[in-house]
Order: C-alpha cells, then sequence, then structure tokens
C-alpha cells in the first residue's frame, strides 16, 4: 500500500511539473508573439538643464531677456514668450510682459497663443501620416478626395478694350491638381498674398472665404468653382491651397480635421492646450487679439464650423516645442513614431528648386529660403538675414508666432508673440546663434 502510494505520488509530482513547464512555455511564445504597444502615458515635460550643459551660453541668453524687454517698454510688443531647447533639453524658457496689456493680466508660460499660420505645418505632418499608412500619396489627385474639383477651370486674363483686366476665357488645365501641388502652393488656387492676379483675385474676394459659417467641405467646393490663376505646378502662391488640403485630410482619414490633429497629432505628443477651440476655463490663458484684427478668429466660439488647416488653431510655447522636437527626432518623440524619418526628411526639404530662395514680395519664405510642405528651408546661408545652417527649417504665424528647427546644432526654439513685429527674425534668432559655444 505504501509502495503505490508513493508511485502515485511520484506521478502526480512529475506531471504537475510538466503542468508548470507547458504554462511556462506557453506564457514565452505568447509574450513574444504579442505586438508592441505604445504606452499610453502622457510624455514627460522637457528636462531644463543650464544652458552650458548643451552647450550654450547663459550670458548670450540673458542677453535676450534685455532685447525682449526693451521692445515691451517702448510698446513695441506686449508680451511674448520664448522658449529654446538643445539635445532635447530646455536650456532657456521665459514670458514677459503682458498677454493682456489693457487688464494687466501678465504673461506666462502657459499662455496660449493664435498660432495663424503654424497651423499649415501640423496639417503637413497629417498628410505625411496618412501617407505613411497608405491612405493618400502626395501625387494622388486632388480631385480624387474632393470630387469637384474634377471640374477645375483656369482662367485666361486679356484687356478689353478700355484697358480693364477680365477674364476671358476659362480652359482646362493642362496638368493635374496633386495633394503635393496643395502642399507646397503650387496648385494654382489664388489667395490674394503676395502678387494678386488682376480679374481673378477679385473673384477670390467677393466669394466670402473663411467664412466661420462654412464647413470645410463647404469652402472647398466654393474654391473649386473659382478660376485658377495658372496651371498647377510652375508658379508658388501662397494661401488657400491649406484650404483645401484639410478637406483631403478629412476625406482621407474619415475624420474631421480638429479630431484627426487631436487624436494622431496632439495626444502622442502631449500637447495639451492645443486645438481649434479655448474652452471656457482656460479662456482667461489666451493672450489677446484686437477684434478688429484681419486676423482675428473668435477661438472660443464652441460653433465656428471652419476649423481652417491654414490658420485655425491655438498652441503654448511648451505643446509646439514637443512638436518642433518630433520633427527634429525625425519623427518620433518619447518613444512614438508619428512619422516615418523618411517621410519627414521629404516633407522639410526644399521641394521648390527654382521656384524658389527670391525676394520678391510675392515670395514668403524670403531669400534665402526654399520650401518644403509650407517649411521654410535653408538653402543658402549666404543672402538671408539672420543666421542659420544649409536644412535648418521654421514656420511662423502673421500675429507674432515662430518656430525654428536646426538639425545641424540639434536646436529647436519658438517664440510666441502677438504682434506683426518681427523681432524673432531680426534680433533674437541671431543671438541664440551666438549663444552655441560648442
Amino acid at each position: 500500500m505504501t509502495d503505490w502510494k508513493s508511485q502515485a505520488k511520484n506521478i502526480w509530482l512529475v506531471f504537475s511539473l510538466l503542468l508548470v513547464s507547458i504554462v511556462l512555455i506557453s506564457s514565452v511564445f505568447s509574450a513574444c508573439a504579442r505586438p508592441a504597444t505604445i504606452s499610453s502615458e502622457a510624455p514627460q515635460a522637457f528636462q531644463t538643464v543650464q544652458p552650458e550643459d548643451v552647450g550654450l551660453s547663459s550670458a548670450k541668453l540673458n542677453d535676450i531677456d534685455t532685447v525682449i524687454q526693451s521692445n515691451i517698454d517702448a510698446n513695441k510688443i506686449n508680451g511674448a514668450v520664448l522658449l529654446v531647447a538643445r539635445h532635447g533639453k530646455i536650456a532657456y524658457f521665459k514670458s514677459f510682459g503682458y498677454r493682456d496689456n489693457e487688464k494687466k493680466l501678465p504673461m506666462e508660460k502657459d499662455s496660449i497663443f493664435r498660432i495663424q499660420s503654424m497651423t499649415k505645418s501640423l496639417a503637413a505632418v497629417s498628410v505625411a501620416i496618412l501617407k505613411d499608412e497608405g491612405k493618400l500619396a502626395f501625387d494622388d489627385p486632388v480631385a480624387k478626395y474632393i470630387p469637384s474639383f474634377k471640374d477645375v477651370q483656369v482662367g485666361e486674363v486679356t484687356q478689353d478694350a478700355s484697358g480693364k483686366n477680365v477674364v476671358i476665357t476659362l480652359v482646362p488645365p493642362t496638368t493635374v491638381m496633386t495633394v503635393q501641388h496643395l502642399a507646397t502652393h503650387t496648385s494654382g488656387l489664388d489667395a490674394g498674398a503676395g502678387q494678386p492676379k488682376p480679374g481673378i483675385t477679385e473673384l477670390y474676394t467677393q466669394a466670402n472665404l473663411n467664412n466661420p459659417a462654412l464647413t470645410n467641405a463647404e469652402e472647398a467646393d466654393k474654391l473649386a468653382k473659382l478660376p485658377l490663376c495658372e496651371n498647377p505646378g510652375p508658379y508658388y502662391r501662397y494661401g488657400t491651397s491649406y484650404n483645401v488640403l484639410g478637406r483631403v485630410i478629412e476625406v482621407a482619414s474619415g475624420m474631421p480635421l480638429d479630431k484627426f490633429f487631436e487624436e494622431r497629432i496632439y495626444k502622442p505628443l502631449g500637447m495639451k492646450d492645443s486645438g481649434f477651440l479655448v474652452t471656457r476655463e482656460n479662456a482667461n490663458r489666451l493672450v489677446y487679439l484686437d477684434p478688429k484684427s484681419t486676423f482675428y478668429i473668435d477661438v472660443t466660439d464652441p460653433n465656428r464650423k471652419f476649423l481652417n488647416a491654414s490658420n485655425g488653431t491655438v498652441s503654448t510655447a511648451m505643446d509646439y516645442a514637443r512638436f518642433a522636437q518630433m520633427l527634429l527626432n525625425k519623427g518620433e518623440y518619447e518613444g512614438k513614431q508619428l512619422v516615418k524619418p523618411e517621410t519627414v526628411a521629404y516633407i522639410t526639404s526644399d521641394r521648390l528648386g527654382p521656384l524658389g530662395n527670391r525676394n520678391d514680395s510675392a515670395y514668403v519664405p524670403g531669400r534665402g529660403y526654399g520650401e518644403g510642405f509650407d517649411f521654410y528651408v535653408r538653402v543658402d546661408t549666404s543672402s538671408a538675414d539672420y543666421p542659420a545652417n544649409l536644412g535648418e527649417f521654421r514656420k511662423g504665424g502673421i500675429t507674432g508666432t515662430i518656430y525654428t528647427v536646426d538639425p545641424k546644432e540639434d536646436l529647436i526654439a519658438v517664440y510666441m508673440a502677438s504682434t506683426m513685429l518681427r523681432l524673432y527674425e531680426g534680433q533674437i534668432q541671431k543671438m541664440i546663434y551666438e549663444a552655441i559655444i560648442n
């Protein structure tokens, strides 16, 4: 009896060991087969260090304080925020003056700005994300996503007997408008910016574009009915191309533009204060802009329908620094790869060639710069008015916001103000580069 019990005990022990082994082996294979997941934790804030830790001079950077404050004292600007980071670490982050001068509300580091055309960079990255996912191609016809563009026409302008410029004929374009044409402002669509096309620009003005009551779909269809200034491709014309690009993003993704920005850019990067709408609880942080300004958008209006990819969003210096750092990191930020490195390289390198690097008023990036997907890319270090390296790229907003990404120096800078004074380009960028010591 004892032998039987002993044998049974041994059999049970062997069986138990086999069972445990099977479970362990199964767990290992299961773990190996499970796809990698991205952490849902919010990104941590940039680490702040002494400037010298990242090869910058504290004394030189502190000289910027005097320049900004002197402009506040001279009533040229009400206030500003400047953030400079190198090697992924913040070396300088300060706020100055007031976010509301009349109410004497101080500017804070987390003050919220209307970033105007810096919205276009968000749209460019959105298109890049969709391209990486196979949901669109840069050479896709715009009409693939917006059918009304199948019938778009080019306006040929001539003079009548009195010498007045008039559109006399509408002809089919000889080239097909593509997603890349929209992204590089070579679509032929007018905007009235820079060099107007007599007879055609007036039609765009009369069309009541940028109406907050319009949806992106309605805006795009309105533009499709207007004549192009020229065939897509051979001419740079800044402006309404991104109004249409926003609608392409919506159709290709199956999401409203604001939702796509939120889900695919803001959340992965931890941009918690960015969007098309400033909520009631955050309205006090919004930097004042005169409602009479041509560039005023009521970003506190929850009923605004036109969420424009050209100029409709708000952000903070810290939020946008995360976005800029992602671009500097070739599409990656704290373990999250938003865009493939080769796609980031493509959209942030010059795509205009001989159409760019000009000094006329119609060319917004200015001399020394080509253009990627609306990123102004340094192609010439000898002719621009402020220092940087070849391959540095930037984008600004008309009411005073701008950011810079310089891959060679592993440096980003975000400057936020609420005035058209070009203080950053005129003085501050030069001082940042003078602060580089190694």
